[in-house]
């Protein structure tokens, strides 16, 4: 009697365990990983929003251009006639790609969307395992590179409107639904990763780009990535934010068609950027970390090209793109123009060629903007 008293209370201590395992198990065998990606009809975002449908996840793809509006938003830069950029054709590529597309339409610089939204898919999925913010917009018919006492409350406004209080808006809303996510994968195995917000920013964050506001809500959001970690991780929530290098968005490369591109960018070459779709690559590869290894570099800022080179993945042309801060990158972009404008004489392609792939601490780029190159 007294084996079987201590047989019952061991299978009594022992349900609880088993009933996690078993939620973990159905939850990983039955139905795949969630992610919503805010502002994904077009750009960079999009590029992420595809990337997951390719690596099986169901993606719920939220942003206002919509086939049901058919109209021009007037904050939207110019693009390509014919591309079909809503949530509906990203939806459906993500579903040809082997995920399973869900397209949400809703203006995100409006209180109360993404909250709505986000109740909406954790009714239906029980889950939210990816949280992708990088909804972003610019005055209309701006000079993104003037002095800031001269652009007015727009542009800090469009900029960090949306591209800012509504990222804090998501990550809010999204927290505790990511934090029940976590909860129900405690007993699964070690090599489970962890739910992960991933904010999409720039260089700008640690160095001037464009201008006042642009760099203040680039910053903000790296700043937002760290702190949320510290209050997360003990609930097993992972945060990043990523900087993609110079990337041939879709109105990038209108802009070079339109010949506005070269003095918008500082002459950049565009041929040379990174496709959407490496980014995407990136959050792919962070968000299939295991637990252990992504909670230790959570809150960091991580460079698209820099995870490449560590993860061994390239971009859809099988290159591996230079970092924003590798002497690849910076000496041909910014300091051999300058050499060739005041010797009045070519850098040789010896040099051209052979130029070592040496990150620059950050350090380096806390400073203003390089100076002005004529190219011409």
């Amino acid at each position: 009697m007294l084996h079987q008293n201590v047989l019952i209370s061991a299978i009594l201590l022992l349900i609880p365990a088993v009933g996690n395992m078993i939620a973990a198990f159905t939850m990983s065998a039955s139905s795949p990983r969630v992610a919503v990606v805010t502002g994904a009809s077009r750009g960079i975002v999009r590029g992420i929003a595809l990337e997951l449908g390719t690596a099986g996840y169901k993606v719920y793809v939220l942003g206002r251009s919509s086939r049901g509006d058919n109209i021009l938003l007037d904050d939207q830069r110019p693009v390509a006639d014919g591309l079909d950029l809503t949530v509906e054709s990203a939806a459906e590529e993500v579903t040809k790609r082997g995920g399973n597309g869900m397209a949400i339409p809703c203006d995100l610089n409006k209180d109360g969307e993404i909250e709505r939204a986000l109740e909406e898919i954790y009714e239906n999925e029980k889950r939210l395992d990816v949280l992708v913010c990088s909804a972003y917009t610019t005055p209309p018919n701006c000079n993104l590179r003037s002095e800031f006492w001269t652009q007015g409350m727009e542009m800090w406004d469009a900029l960090n409107g949306l591209g800012l209080r509504q990222v804090y808006a998501a990550c809010q809303a999204a927290a505790p639904k990511m934090i029940e996510t976590a909860k129900s994968q405690q007993s699964a195995s070690s090599s489970t990763p962890p739910p992960l917000i991933c904010l999409v920013s720039s260089f700008g964050g640690k160095s001037y780009t464009f201008n006042v506001a642009y760099g203040v809500g680039k910053a903000a959001k790296d700043r937002l990535a760290q702190d949320m970690s510290y209050q997360l991780e003990k609930y097993g929530v992972a945060t990043t934010s990523i900087y993609p290098g110079l990337v041939r968005t879709e109105a990038n490369l209108q802009m070079d068609v339109d010949g506005t591109w070269a003095e918008a960018s500082g002459d950049l070459d565009l041929s040379q950027g990174e496709t959407p779709a490496f980014s995407g690559r990136a959050v792919v590869k962070l968000a299939s970390l295991p637990k252990k290894d992504m909670m230790a570099r959570s809150g960091n800022v991580e460079v698209v090209a820099e995870l490449g080179k560590e993860m061994g993945f390239t971009d859809v042309n099988g290159n591996l793109p230079a970092s924003i801060r590798s002497l690849q990158y910076l000496l041909p972009n910014f300091v051999f123009p300058q050499v060739e404008k005041e010797s009045g004489k070519p850098v040789p392609n010896w040099i051209k060629d052979n130029v070592p792939d040496i990150l620059l601490p950050w350090s380096v780029f806390s400073g203003g903007p390089p100076p002005e190159v004529d190219k011409k």
